[in-house]
Order: structure tokens, then sequence, then C-alpha cells
């Protein structure tokens, strides 16, 4: 069958299903339509060709996996550098099957979705992630389980251990087997091989007790570090899931949660040396008021090790060296900020781990920046990358040739300051080559030896390209694929519309993507709806191609288009207090969660509205978000009732009190005060003025779901009319599975309809309407 027949009856088919959601001729949009607008992932999602995403190298080969969308979904396909061949990488049945048997739920061979595969060296089996969780498949029978990586103490947001799971048989070996340390009545003794106890500290107890899984021994095995911990508080939040599927009676569940401002654990390191005999607290007078202290490792020669220190409140960092011998700490590195270190992307990387050079992120002149340090002095040796453009990433630190391989956006005049490319520099900041110049947004990855790379490049009005080229030159190898959408043109996709227009300060470039229905017609207009995530932990804008946009968000933008086709006008914005620009920017952010960019979006919607007549706020603008984009939801209609006037909002923290402490306390800081009380959505709900919906999962784990039963006690006690919809055993996420999605979904597009375009919904209970 050719493509013009297939294109022909795709047309054919997806118009009686109503795809493109076309509202009737009194633009009310009816069953159909809004059933169509549901469906529109469904009815797409295989309508692309040779959409490969960014590829996955196998360990220690030039072989790599990728995933290329063809008739009906997609595939995984094995590539090489040294032959134009492919082919599919296992059989995708086999997996599918093993897979729905482990999980319970029905997964299409021609969807999997698998992330970071690699087949394993052995090649009987595959390993991926599935929800972010480690995974394993056989390739000749068809088993699938979840990796198990044995026995660990998990921590609640990285802060505070669950004492719940008893370590105290876990052993810790020496290098060469000599000697073994573990935990007894919370004090850590070490035996010789032969059984004899060599060493025991006294010093522990219920509360403070030594931390098995932290034992550090040095090369020499001679001595150890070891931390020994105060426990934080163990918070928990309880929830009850109300209709489990496998029983009738409720289930509860408990979750250690730690909430900004509860105390956390507190970490001393303890060097112990097995040729004294002898224990020693180091580096106390530095790690005063912690928030967490990791990343201990020895020194390659043995003779001190470091460890990265991060105060409470996120403005000071240190890289903190001890002597074995002398068990004497010295801060070789300090950052501190009088806003916030945005430490979630911290780069630290001590050259051959030998303690003499160190590379450094830093945002110190207003930019995120590399820099190489002196490890003996502390002392800079140079800035290795400089300029208005921040260094999104580093991929790889090349001791020998003494280069670094980078990422970065914003270095190309004229382009958007959002698009990635990558980059190589020396040390000392000379020979900054670019290595993907094409204006587009780039996701590359280096086979293990850094000889060869895979570039997928793509825009919102550019499918994607995928490129394997050498690293040492650039020099293109082949091209992998190209994405065909000719089918999913015709049947009435368009790309989304770029828009750029000055934020509150009169200079800054606010950017965003404006999305029309697929039959727009210029000479109406349109109602106009954000979607909205304002977390100050990246920018979200979508940059690459968008559909389906594995890495790009697609799950949401696809549903941004659905909405639009019901008769909406729908755009995403990056404000202020977002990041991947300057630091000044991000720090709008600082202490004012509340803030959510909103001078910056007004003024964005204020300029789009002055060039297009289509655009319609007259009546105000709807919005909707998830999570942080749920509060920022909330906050738009009690902190600027006059111009957002209808909004849904899922899964929020509204309250940043309410909320997990490793996100809050990044970017509202430590301790906790009255800007958060003054940021709270919650605190502020009695001035709702507008339309709310709000739409919560009983079981989420990532937000408290009491923060949303809080709003809607400040609702009912300020007298204000709301809808609520609760979904039972609904996650973060907020559906359980695709018919909760889909239902979830529907009810949004139905009040945007109701509320914004002031038209009767139809009634899903009856059979017609």
């Amino acid at each position: 069958m050719g493509d013009t027949v297939r294109i022909f009856i795709l047309l054919i088919s997806l118009s009686l299903l109503g795809c493109q959601a076309t509202p009737p001729a009194n633009n009310t949009p009816d069953k159909s339509a809004i059933s169509a607008s549901v469906g529109l992932r469904q009815a797409w999602q295989g309508l692309t060709r040779d959409v490969i995403f960014p590829v996955e190298w196998q360990q220690d080969s030039h072989n790599f996996i990728y995933r290329k969308t063809v008739e009906g979904g997609y595939q995984f396909f094995t590539g090489s550098v040294s032959s134009a061949d492919a082919a599919l990488a296992f059989d995708h049945d086999n997996i599918a099957t093993g897979l729905s048997a482990a999980l319970g739920v029905t997964v299409s061979a021609m969807g999997l979705p698998l992330e970071h595969v690699r087949i394993d060296n052995d090649e009987q089996r595959i390993l991926f992630n599935y929800g972010y969780e480690p995974w394993q498949c056989s390739l000749t029978t068809a088993s699938c389980q979840q990796q198990d990586f044995g026995r660990y103490r998990p921590r609640g947001f990285g802060v505070v251990r669950d004492l719940r799971v008893n370590l105290d048989d876990m052993e810790k070996w020496a290098g060469n087997k000599e000697y073994v340390a573990k935990v007894e009545q919370y004090n850590l003794v070490i035996h010789n091989a032969a059984g004899e106890e060599i060493f025991r500290t006294s010093d522990g107890s219920v509360s403070q007790q030594y931390d098995i899984e932290s034992v550090r021994w040095s090369p020499q095995n001679d001595a150890l570090v070891v931390v020994r911990f105060v426990p934080g508080e163990a918070r928990y939040v309880t929830r009850v899931e109300a209709a489990p599927d496998d029983q009738l009676f409720p289930k509860v569940v408990n979750q250690l949660y730690p909430k900004p401002g509860d105390r956390v654990d507190q970490d001393q390191p303890v060097l112990i040396s097995l040729v004294n005999k002898t224990q020693h607290d180091v580096a106390s007078e530095y790690i005063g008021n912690a928030y967490t202290l990791n990343h201990i490792y020895w020194h390659k020669s043995g003779n001190a090790f470091s460890f990265y220190f991060i105060e409470r409140g996120h403005q000071a960092e240190r890289i903190i060296t001890v002597d074995k011998l002398t068990a004497k700490a010295r801060v070789v590195i300090e950052e501190k900020a009088d806003t916030f270190i945005y430490s979630w992307r911290d780069f630290y990387h001590d050259v051959g781990n030998q303690g003499e050079e160190l590379i450094w992120l830093s945002e110190r002149d207003g930019w995120a920046h590399l820099y190489r340090y002196d490890g003996r002095t502390g002392k800079v040796i140079n800035q290795i990358t400089s300029g208005e453009w921040p260094v999104r990433e580093v991929l790889h630190v090349d001791e020998q040739n003494k280069q670094i391989y980078f990422a970065a956006s914003g270095m190309n005049k004229g382009e958007d300051p959002y698009f990635v490319h990558y980059y190589r520099i020396n040390f000392d900041g000379a020979d900054l080559t670019a290595l993907t110049p094409e204006p587009a947004n780039h996701e590359v990855t280096f086979s293990a030896d850094m000889a060869y790379f895979v570039d997928v490049y793509s825009r919102v009005d550019l499918p994607n390209i995928a490129e394997l080229r050498r690293t040492s030159d650039g020099q293109l190898i082949r091209v992998l694929g190209k994405g065909n959408i000719d089918v999913l043109t015709a049947v009435g996709f368009k790309p989304p519309t770029p828009f750029v227009a000055k934020g509150r300060d009169g200079k800054s470039d606010i950017w965003g993507l404006i999305v029309k229905p697929t039959n727009f017609d210029p000479a109406k207009r349109y109602p106009v709806i954000e979607n909205i995530y304002a977390g100050p932990h990246d920018s979200f804008v979508p940059k690459s191609f968008w559909p389906f946009g594995y890495h790009s968000g697609g799950d949401k933008v696809i549903g941004m288009q659905a909405l639009a086709n019901l008769g909406f006008i729908v755009v995403q914005i990056d404000g202020m207090g977002t990041a991947n620009r300057s630091k000044a920017f991000h720090d709008v952010a600082w202490q004012n969660l509340g803030d959510s960019g909103f001078p910056d979006r007004i003024k964005w919607h204020q300029a789009a509205a002055a060039q297009f007549d289509w655009y319609d706020i007259a009546d105000g603008v709807g919005i909707y978000g998830a999570s942080a984009g749920g509060q920022s939801t909330l906050g738009a209609l009690v902190f600027h009732p006059d111009f957002y006037t209808v909004g849904v909002a899922y899964a929020g923290c509204y309250d940043n009190r309410m909320d997990k402490i490793s996100w809050n306390e990044q970017w509202m800081g430590y301790p906790v005060g009255e800007h958060y009380v003054a940021s709270s959505a919650m605190e502020h709900a009695g001035n709702l003025q507008g339309e709310l919906l709000i739409i919560n999962g009983e079981q989420d784990s990532n937000v408290d779901p009491a923060s949303t039963m809080q709003v809607v006690d400040k609702l009912v006690k300020a007298g204000k009319d709301f809808d609520l919809l609760v979904i039972p055993g609904g996650g973060h996420s907020v559906g359980r599975s695709t018919g909760p999605i889909d239902y979830v979904q529907r009810r949004q597009f139905s009040f945007f309809i109701e509320k914004l375009q002031r038209a009767k919904v139809p009634s899903w209970n009856r059979a017609t309407h």
C-alpha cells in the first residue's frame, strides 16, 4: 500500500473518529469533539516515521540501542559505528508479554515503556528503567522483574534515614578482605579475617548511631572513614487508600516524609586508624548547621579523603579534605550566595582523584560556569568557561587531554537562548569547540571511550534528526534517521508558534509557545488558556519536536493541542524565576515561589493580545497546572484575580511548608519564616474570585494530599464555591491507569468549555444529550 493511499485512508478514518475535534456550527463542542480531544494522543501516536530518540551506547563498545517510530508506534533497534545496518534489538512481543505479566497491566509491543535500555554483557537479558525503577527482562523467556541491588536504608528526600530498616547484619569488607566492619548496638565494630575483634567504638547509642553504608576504606586498608549521625525527625505522612483494587476494606500507608523546617540527620565523619587503633571526629568546625554531607572518597594516594558539604538553607557549600595521619581538616572550596546555590546542578570533579586539581561549577559571576582550582592551596587557577550563557551539564572530563565536554545554551546570538548545544574546551579555557552547530535543540550521547557521539536534534517545527559523528573532528559518519511527519501533517498537525515578549524589567526576553486549534480561523477570537509549570529547577517550554516528545514533555504537550482543538488558544511560558538563564533571572524565585513569574506572564499575554486579533483575553485568561503548576494555578486565581479567572489545579503543593523538604528548602530557604506564609496560595485561598476545579490523587506520594484538603478547608470556611475531584488510589500523576487519566482530562476540558467559553457541556451520564 502506497503512502498516498495510507494517508487517504487515515484521513477518512480519523475524520470519522473526530480526531481534529472540530466544534459544531454553534461553536459548542459536543461529545464526539470532546472524546476526540481526549483520545488525540492515541489517534496521533502512530502517525510519525523514523523519529529517533537519544541512543543508549552499550557498555564498552561502539554499539548502541535507540527507539524509533514506525507504523503503529515505535520499536527499539541496534546500531553500530562499523555498520550501517540496523536490526530490531530484541523480540518486542516477548518483552511485552513478560512485562505485562509482571505489572499486571497490558503492555503493547509497539509501545514498550522502556528507558535507558541496554543489553547485558551475557546477552541473555535487557536492562532498563521503568517508572524511574531499574528492571530487567529475559531475552529468551517472557520473564521480567525489578533488578535487585541488595538491601539499603532509604532516606526521606535524602536527609532523614529510615530507621525502620535494620542494617545490623550488613558488612563492609576492606579491599584486601583482611578486615570487615559492621554495626553492633549502634557502634562500629571491626574484625580481621579470622573473626577477631580489633576495634570497637564506644560512643554509639540510639541517639547517635554509626552508618554502615557510609564506610569508606582507605586504599591501603589501614584506615576508614564512617559517618556517625544524630537521627533527624521521623515525620510520617499517613494516607488511607479508600478503594484498593485487591480488597474491600481500606488500607493505611505510612511514608517517611520530612518537611521544611524539620530536624534532619546530623552527620559527623569519623576517621578510624587501624595502625594506632584510634578514632577522631573530623571537620566539626566546618559542618555546623548541616543539610547534607556526602560524596566521601579517598584520594588515590590514600593520604587523605574529601567530602562535599551543603549547609542548611542552600547558601553555603564546601569541599573539605581531611589528612589521614593528622586528622586535620581544611576547606578546599567554599561557595556562598546571598540567595540560593542551586545544589541540584552542582558539579565537582577531582582530576585523577589526587586532591591536587579540581573542577567546580559556580554562578559567582552571574552565570553557571566552570572553574579550575588548586586543591593544595584552595586558589582558583583559572575560570574555564565564561560569558553571558550558562553551562547546563558536564558530560565528561578528559583528564589525559585536559579537556571538558559540556552542554550549554544561549551562546549563539540570535537563537532561542534555551537551545542546548554541546562543546569541548581545554582546562585552561582555550580552544572552545562547538560540536553541534545546527540551530536546534540537541541531545548528545557519547560512546564510553568518547570516540563517537550520536546527536539527536530538533525544534518544535523540525522533527528529530539523528546523526552519528566522530568526536575528534565532528566528522559526520552517517545520518541514522530523519523524522517523517507527512501522515501526521495530513491529519491536521501544525507546529506551535514561538512567541517572545519583554518581561517585568522591560529588558529580559520571555519565551513561550502558542498552540492553535487544528482548524484555526484567524478571523475568529479565541479564549486563552495557559499551561503553567513555574518550578525553579528547570525551564519547561518545549524546544524539541513536540507531539509525543520523549524527553520533552510530550504527554503534557499533546494535551495542549487536544485542549486547543476544542476552541481555545493554549500557551506555555517560561517567566522569571525558572532556570537556564542568568543567576539574576533565576533569583526571582528565592523565598518567593508565590511569584511564579506572573508579572512576566501577564506582560507576555498582553503583548500577544496586542499583536494578534484572535488572541482574546478581554474576559480573563484560563490556567491549569500540576504539582508546582497546581500551586501556581491557585496562586494565579488568588494573587491575580483580575487577570486569571478560571483554573484547574492538579496535585498542588499549595503551601511550601506542607511539601517535601528537599525541593522547598532549596528555593524558600531555612529557617521557615513569614515568607513561606506570604507565598502560600492556601493561606490566601479565601481571596478566590474566579472559577476553580481542584483535582488530586488520593495516594500522592510526592505532594502530601493534605495540602489539597487544607485548601478545601479554607475555601469552605470562606464560603467560596469550587469543584473538587479526588481520584481514589490516584498518585501524583492523578490517574492510576489510562481510564482515570482520560476521565480526568475530560473533566478538565469540560470545565474550561463551561466556565471560559460559557457553553453548556454535554451530560456524560446519559446515552445522548
